[in-house]
C-alpha cells in the first residue's frame, strides 16, 4: 500500500487517496496509510478504533472544533484510477470518491499535518463504514465507546457541499406498508384477493402528496415522501397474497422521529405501516458563536442540507455541526463522479484561514 505524502498539494493528495480503493468494508488499507502518515507527528495525539483514526491537538485553547470525514466509498464501477478532465473549461478530478468524500478528507489530512499551532484546538476524525448500515458506522461505534472524543464547541463534516456551508440536515425514515390478499390461480382471479391491486391507493396517496418546505432557524428545508420500492408477486399465474411498498420520508429537522412516524401513519391511515429505520435530523446550529465566525471567515451563504449526514450524530451529542466540503452532492455515488480542482483549493484555503486567523 503506497504511503501518503502530506506535503503534496491537496489536489495531488486527493488523487492519491482516491486511487487507494476503500469500498465500505475494505477501508483497512487507506486507514493504515493515514495512520502511517500522521502517527508520528508530534503535535497530534493519535487514536485508532477499527478503521477509524482520530488525531487531536492539545494546545490548551479555550475552544475545540471537531472536523470529520469518512474514508469509505460506494462500490467502484470502472472509475478508478482517477484522471484529469476538463468540463466546460474548468479542470476537474474524475473518479470514485472524488466527491464523496475523499477530496474533503485530503484537505483535512493536509491541514492536520501543517497546522501545528492552530488558534482553536482541533479533533480530526477519519472514519469507516459511512455508506452502509448505521450500525457499522465508525462514528456511531466510536460515540458509544469514546464519547469524550466528540467533545467540542462546533463540528464540521466534510460532506460535499459545492464549497458552501450547509447547515444541519433533514431526518430520514423508512417504512414498509403492507397489503394482504388471498392466493388463487390467475385464471380464476375472482376466487382470490389481489394484494398488489390493494396497494393502488397507497401509491395514489403518495403521488398526490405535497411535501412541505419548512423554515428552521433561517434555512428552508424541503421534505419528501416517496415510494422507493414495491415488492409482490408469487408466480406468473398466481394472484399474490402480499404486497409491500417501501416508503422513504425525508423530514425537516424541526420534526422529531416520533412526529415523523406519526405523520407517515396519518398519511397512510388504514394500512399496515411498519417503520424499519429512522434517524433524526439536525438543526442548522448556525447560532453558535464559533459557527458564525466560521461562516464569516469562509465567506459562505449558508444553505440547508436536504440529505441525511453524520452532522446529526454531533447534534444529538449537543455539538452544533455543519457540512463543508468540495464537490457537487448531486454527483455523489454517480459513475461520472468528479470534483472541480478549484473547489478543493478554495475549501482548503477557507478552513486554513479560519483555523489560524
Amino acid at each position: 500500500m503506497p504511503d501518503l505524502d502530506l506535503s503534496a498539494t491537496s489536489v495531488d493528495l486527493t488523487r492519491a487517496i482516491c486511487d487507494i480503493p476503500s469500498v465500505s468494508g475494505d477501508e483497512g488499507g487507506l486507514a493504515d496509510a493515514i495512520q502511517r502518515a500522521i502517527g508520528d507527528l508530534p503535535h497530534l495525539d493519535v487514536f485508532r478504533d477499527g478503521d477509524t483514526i482520530v488525531a487531536r491537538t492539545d494546545r490548551g485553547r479555550s475552544q475545540r472544533v471537531v472536523i470529520a470525514g469518512h474514508i469509505d466509498t460506494v462500490p467502484i464501477n470502472g472509475n478508478v484510477p482517477t484522471r484529469d478532465v476538463d468540463i466546460e473549461g474548468r479542470p476537474h478530478l474524475w473518479g470514485r470518491g472524488t466527491v464523496d468524500m475523499k477530496a474533503g478528507v485530503a484537505v483535512q489530512l493536509k491541514l492536520a499535518a501543517e497546522l501545528v499551532d492552530p488558534r482553536i484546538d482541533i479533533t480530526w476524525m477519519w472514519y469507516d463504514h459511512e455508506e452502509v448500515d448505521a450500525a457499522l458506522n465508525g462514528l456511531n461505534r466510536l460515540s458509544a465507546s469514546r464519547p469524550d472524543l466528540f467533545a467540542g464547541d462546533f463540528a464540521i463534516l466534510g460532506e460535499p457541499s459545492n464549497g458552501e456551508v450547509e447547515g444541519g440536515c433533514n431526518g430520514n425514515l423508512r417504512a414498509i406498508v403492507r397489503t394482504h390478499g388471498v392466493r388463487a390461480h390467475s385464471a380464476r382471479a375472482w376466487v382470490g384477493e389481489n394484494a398488489i391491486h390493494k396497494a393502488a391507493p397507497i401509491l395514489a396517496r403518495l403521488a398526490e402528496y405535497r411535501p412541505r418546505e419548512v423554515a428552521v432557524e433561517g434555512l428552508v428545508y424541503r421534505e419528501g415522501l416517496s415510494a422507493v420500492r414495491v415488492r409482490g408477486g408469487v408466480a406468473g399465474n398466481v394472484i399474490p397474497d402480499l404486497c409491500e411498498v417501501e416508503v422513504n420520508y425525508r423530514f425537516a429537522p424541526s420534526r422529531s422521529v416520533e412526529e415523523a412516524t406519526s405523520h407517515v401513519r396519518d398519511v397512510l391511515a388504514g394500512f399496515e405501516v411498519e417503520v424499519v429505520d429512522s434517524a433524526a435530523g439536525a438543526r442548522p446550529g448556525l447560532d453558535a458563536p464559533l459557527a458564525q465566525e466560521f461562516v464569516a471567515a469562509v465567506g459562505a451563504q449558508p444553505r440547508p442540507k436536504y440529505g441525511w449526514t453524520d452532522v446529526a450524530r454531533f447534534s444529538a451529542l449537543g455539538v452544533p455541526a455543519v457540512n463543508y466540503g468540495p464537490g457537487d452532492p448531486h454527483l455523489a455515488h454517480h459513475d461520472q463522479e468528479r470534483v472541480p480542482i478549484d473547489q478543493i483549493v478554495d475549501v482548503e484555503r477557507g478552513l486554513r484561514s479560519w483555523l489560524i486567523s
